[in-house]
């Protein structure tokens, strides 16, 4: 994956196209940057100004267009410009100014562009396969160009971050995570695809939107549903055999389940549900650390009870049971609170995934009243509930605990249950904060204080590599486990002081590769791996990692 390999040059350059063809190929182009010789052979003399450009020019050319854009959906606007004309360019720009880019090609920016997409459509990525297409998905992967796939990100766009259903709005969001395979582990971009079932959608504004995209119908359930989701998984996996399929953004409803149906069948996992628990688990094994305490001693209470929520408690309980736990002990240490209060077992009609959380005490009414009840150490937002970690429950929790920890975790940062700023004043500066989106730094006390951020993609790029180096036939929890231990351990090592709960963004590659030789390790270790096991491990993960270089065609 490193780069591209190099032309045969009399067979290959024969075989590309000419002219302003190769221009409109974002894979092949290199716009300013074709040498005299590649532009008189490619049919590119007075098609292009004369000047030669080196790559890092067209990168600081770039980046003047950019920081001059007006806001962030704008900036958004013209990197999908540039991934449209320039592939190499765009990962070379991402992946030189990650921490600047993140927060507007992910979160939360992605979310407005989402939002916006019919509005700011410019030009297709992907594939969009429709409930209209039953029977029909094999010959619609068929149309897709690339053949060595090997990571699929797939949505049908009803739980799109925080915002809810936006159906085919949703493909942003597969969009955007591939790119951070990409830009944060080395996943060669010609290797991935993203996807979205297009099934409909129940938000009435888009339904009456004439610019909205998708089918103009109402969201699909039951038989057809499970049908189209079942005829592209096999569709997907006979095409494209041991791809890795990422489940993104599916609402409660189906997330639980179509894990649960897949996991064991497919290499496949939900990164809503086990993404964002290694993340989390990850920066509380980081908030430990610095409370000098363990994981095991621990009192957890969330609010929110969705796929993000149970996803992370289920995590956690294996790392307490890994700590000497056993399963009821840990699972006695993981409270949640819903819209209707504490998870308790005598709540009738509880959804099953919340029944392994539900445990024998008197509800409570809402999350002050669990709080004052479970005394926790930890506090995790989950809900989407923008400020409902108030005031009074910030300080609540500094009054029974030197360190409270405050992950305040739902996207976008209009979403989230507190803002770093909050936790810090209303603690004294002794809050132990992360969040889903980013937050800058406090100054408080005559200390800086730096939030960290709780970003899936210190998880889930490295796990697709790790999965892709070693061939990887299943994800299971063993190296999400691994994962969370890794980026906990980087934290430690990043040279920012012991109160570091995540490395910063601009050491994300490096991350990624240990935590993907860890999972490949693990691949290897219980016998899911198809590739060969190299000898020396983490130099074969970073010769697999694809560098954005331009190809020398002549």
């Amino acid at each position: 994956m490193a780069g591209r390999p190099p032309l045969n040059r009399e067979r290959d350059i024969a075989d590309l196209p000419k002219g302003a063809d190769i221009l409109q190929n974002p894979r092949l182009n290199k716009d300013t940057a074709f040498t005299e010789r590649e532009r008189a052979a490619l049919g590119l003399r007075g098609l292009l100004p004369a000047h030669i450009d080196s790559q890092e020019e067209q990168v600081e050319r770039a980046m003047e267009n950019y920081r001059a854009k007006p806001n962030d959906l704008e900036k958004y606007i013209y990197l999908t410009a540039v991934h449209d004309r320039n592939e190499t360019l765009f990962y070379r720009i991402l992946i030189d100014h990650i921490e600047e880019m993140m927060p507007v090609v992910y979160t939360p920016t992605v979310g407005l562009a989402c939002q916006r997409y019919g509005h700011i459509f410019r030009r297709t990525r992907g594939v969009f396969i429709s409930i209209l297409d039953l029977g029909k998905v094999d010959s619609i992967l068929a149309n897709w160009p690339g053949e060595d796939i090997r990571v699929i990100v797939v949505t049908d766009g009803e739980r799109i971050l925080g915002l809810g259903d936006l159906g085919a709005n949703g493909m942003g969001i597969p969009v955007g995570k591939l790119s951070l395979y990409t830009a944060c582990a080395g996943i060669d971009p010609a290797r991935t695809l993203p996807v979205t079932l297009d099934v409909g959608t129940n938000r009435r504004e888009l339904l009456d939107d004439p610019l909205y995209l998708g089918i103009h119908r109402e969201r699909c359930r039951g038989e057809d549903y499970d049908r189209l989701v079942d005829e592209f998984i096999r569709a997907a996996n006979e095409r494209y055999p041991g791809v890795m399929i990422q489940f993104e953004d599916f609402a409660n409803i189906n997330s639980f389940r179509l894990l649960e149906r897949y996991r064991d069948e497919v290499c496949t996992f939900n990164d809503d549900i086990q993404g964002t628990a290694a993340v989390a688990l990850a920066g509380l094994h980081a908030a430990v650390r610095i409370k000098g305490s363990a994981l095991k001693e621990e009192r957890i209470l969330f609010l929110g009870a969705g796929g993000a929520g149970v996803g992370i408690g289920e995590l956690i309980v294996k790392a307490m049971m890994e700590e000497g736990l056993d399963e009821g002990d840990a699972r006695r240490r993981c409270w949640f609170v819903d819209s209707k209060g504490l998870v308790v077992k005598s709540r009738e009609k509880l959804a099953p995934h919340k029944i392994p959380f539900a445990h024998e005490i008197e509800p409570a009414r809402d999350f002050a009243a669990a709080l004052e009840r479970m005394k926790p150490t930890a506090i995790i937002g989950v809900s989407g509930m923008q400020g409902s970690f108030s005031e009074a429950i910030v300080r609540r929790m500094a009054e029974g605990n030197e360190r409270p920890v405050i992950f305040a975790l739902s996207n976008p940062t209009s979403k989230a249950e507190c803002t770093a700023e909050d936790a810090y004043r209303w603690t004294g500066g002794r809050a132990i904060f992360a969040s889903g989106s980013p937050f800058d730094p406090v100054e408080i006390g005559g200390r800086t204080l730096s939030p960290g951020q709780g970003n899936n993609a210190y998880i889930f790029p490295g796990l697709g590599l790790g999965v892709v180096a070693a061939g990887a036939t299943r994800v299971t929890d063993e190296m999400f486990l691994a994962a969370a231990r890794v980026l906990a351990d980087e934290a430690a090592a990043c040279g920012l002081g012991e109160e570091c709960v995540y490395p910063p963004l601009s050491r994300i590659r490096k991350v990624s590769a240990s935590i993907a030789v860890a999972v490949a390790q693990i691949a290897y270790r219980r016998g899911l791996s198809t590739n060969p096991q190299p000898e020396d491990l983490p130099s074969y993960v970073a010769e697999e990692m694809y560098v954005p270089e331009y190809r020398r065609y002549v």
